[in-house]
């Protein structure tokens, strides 16, 4: 098992309060603009959590973020269902939706200080930086 989905596992078994619970916040449904949605949500700070964009990307920030600090493959990552630990239950792999996922990467220019990437790498060293 790799390095970090130990530690992403001992994570969720040692917690139960999630800062990032769905059923703790109001999200809104658009599936028909996910792109535009998603980049918006790595330019913008947006107060709430439009799905599925949100879902593709927490995946690429994660992705980006675990093949830096663990070596790992990016698009591999994208491809593993337990990416997000089945903590997202609008999260689909890479395989599941390339054309997407192709199309929010030729647009991305990813800066690790706007929109809501701040927030999402706070969650990610929580979860991923666990017991370190």
């Amino acid at each position: 098992m790799q390095e970090w989905k130990a530690r992403q596992q001992a994570f969720h078994h040692m917690n139960t309060d999630y800062s990032d619970d769905l059923n703790n916040v109001d999200i809104v449904w658009r599936p028909n603009n996910v792109v535009e949605d998603a980049i918006r949500h790595f330019e913008e700070y947006v107060d709430e959590w439009i799905y599925p964009a949100k879902s593709f990307v927490v995946a690429i920030c994660y992705a980006k973020w675990l093949s830096e600090d663990y070596g790992e493959d990016f698009y591999e990552l994208l491809r593993d269902k337990d990416l997000l630990a089945g903590n997202d239950p609008h999260f689909v792999t890479y395989n599941d939706d390339p054309s997407t996922y192709d199309e929010i990467l030729s647009k991305l220019d990813f800066n690790p200080n706007t929109g809501m990437v701040p927030d999402i790498r706070k969650y990610y060293e929580e979860e991923m930086m666990y017991g370190i």
